[in-house]
């Protein structure tokens, strides 16, 4: 081979070489094949998470005026028997179902300053809010979505007393009221990094409440295909008056969950 040639070949390397590598250069950070759009098939996550949620507002049962709360997360802890909360969400390309629960029961004891009517009264509080819900992705690509979502969130609240020692011994009384309110909104997700990502939801509704409410920001952490950590704050509020049951409060504070994808 002559110079001539060895230098033609060289150049000619070097000319289809050099825009490939710069390129290369100029593109995004790479998104794992996982979290690109999928082309068809359902995907799955469940969400359990805790939410250290204080709560102020007003609440009436029993045909009693209402009274004003104002609890710290601490104060709810005390009485705290059982909580269950999780969201979960099946996708498919822009469609999604999604869900949220929550369900706390509470308990609670004094004693009475004379004791003649009652030794002690103990009241046992339960709470359950189902939101089932249908979303399309307006906006949609490799690093996340942006969903308008509308469904229907059913609310149940339930109280008793009971009375031990004095005149009331042995007398209980219980007061529950359920109800469905049409809700509607957003929810997104977006990666920031190819590990780091934010998300939230807000929605608004009514029904047979007069207003119901809901907005939460998250920050995630994806460790794999399969699993994430989330931490954020949430508030939620609901204004329920109805035959002398009165359940308007909002609840508020921050969320620490793990999202598991299948």
């Amino acid at each position: 081979m002559t110079r001539k040639e060895l230098a033609i070949g060289l150049l000619l390397g070097v000319a289809t070489v050099t825009p490939t590598y710069a390129a290369d250069v100029a593109q995004p950070i790479m998104v794992p094949e996982s979290r690109q759009v999928e082309n068809s098939g359902w995907t799955f996550a469940v969400s359990p998470y805790f939410w250290g949620a204080g709560m102020s507002g007003n609440v009436g049962q029993f045909n009693l005026p209402a009274v004003h709360l104002e609890t710290d997360f601490e104060d709810i802890l005390k009485d705290l028997d059982f909580a269950f909360m999780a969201t979960g969400e099946a996708r498919n390309q822009r469609v999604s179902i999604f869900g949220d629960i929550i369900y706390t029961k509470l308990s609670s004891g004094s004693g009475t300053p004379r004791g003649i009517v009652a030794g002690s009264v103990d009241l046992t509080s339960e709470t359950f809010a189902g939101l089932f819900g249908l979303g399309y992705s307006v906006l949609q690509d490799e690093r996340g979505n942006l969903d308008l979502v509308a469904g229907l969130r059913v609310w149940h609240a339930s109280s008793e007393v009971s009375f031990t020692g004095g005149l009331l011994d042995g007398v209980s009384a219980s007061d529950s009221a359920t109800w469905v309110d049409g809700m509607a909104g957003i929810r997104s997700k977006y990666f920031v990094t190819e590990n780091f990502y934010v998300s939230g939801w807000g929605l608004i509704g009514a029904g047979q409440a007069d207003l119901d409410w809901d907005v939460a920001a998250t920050i995630g952490y994806q460790f794999n295909d399969r699993f994430s950590a989330v931490a954020g704050y949430r508030a939620l509020g609901v204004d329920y008056n109805r035959d002398g049951f009165v359940f308007d409060v909002v609840q508020e504070g921050p969320i620490l969950g793990m999202v598991m994808r299948f």
